[in-house]
């Protein structure tokens, strides 16, 4: 069994958990109210931002040329194609750019991104990979059991569930599944453990970060 497939059942009570969230189900739906979404959409522009160092840092650890050359095209497409894509299905939510510029991260954002960025800083490359894992697999995922149950009569929701259940995001979501079980193959118990530990985290904040824009969440204390 390999190290993702022995993952599944954690895995799959994560996605649950998502799809099962007030803001997911009603995305599915159609129904969701656009304040939280447009919540999600400014700070999702956030965590694009750390995403990105996060695959720098992939390209500067990777062990051989082919995963260096992976990533650093991950970097490239990020930076200059998904925000320019994410920059023009904001505005069709009525967020600008300038707004998605001066966003400042939430609670949960600042710290799912430090924790990635921190992971991916001072861990191993494994531990790298096992971080980013929940982010493609649980949006892949979530999009395609939203996909499965029909597909919403709003048109902005429905082209979010395209584009994660898609072709292109599905393989994406392989490479890195495939990516985590190399990685793994040849790891001792203790650092499979370690990666699976790190895997659970990035996937509760992956949970919150829906819980968070639900509530639109903002630091209880102003300065």
């Amino acid at each position: 069994m390999s190290f993702t497939e022995a993952l599944e059942p954690t895995a799959e009570s994560l996605w649950d958990a998502i799809v099962d969230h007030p803001m997911v189900a009603q995305l599915g739906e159609g129904t969701l109210d656009e304040d939280p979404f447009r919540y999600w959409v400014r700070q999702d522009y956030v965590y694009l931002v750390e995403y990105s160092r996060v695959f720098a840092l992939g390209a500067a650890k990777a062990p051989d040329l082919r995963r260096l050359g992976t990533f650093a095209e991950l970097l490239e497409s990020t930076v200059n194609t998904e925000m320019d894509l994410h920059r023009k299905y904001a505005a069709e939510f009525g967020v600008s750019e300038q707004e998605l510029e001066a966003t400042e991260p939430s609670p949960t954002t600042r710290a799912y991104t430090d924790f990635l960025v921190r992971t991916a800083s001072i861990g191993t490359f494994g531990d790298l990979v096992a971080a980013l894992l929940p982010c493609m697999w649980g949006f892949n995922a979530t999009a395609r059991r939203l996909d499965a149950r029909g597909r919403p009569n709003h048109e902005g929701y429905a082209a979010w569930i395209d584009m994660y259940a898609g072709e292109e995001f599905t393989e994406l979501t392989e490479w890195c599944l495939d990516l985590m079980d190399d990685v793994a193959a040849d790891a001792s118990d203790g650092t499979r453990e370690r990666y699976r530990d790190l895997f659970v985290l990035s996937g509760r904040y992956e949970y919150r970060f829906w819980d968070a824009a639900w509530r639109e969440e903002e630091w209880e204390v102003a300065v």
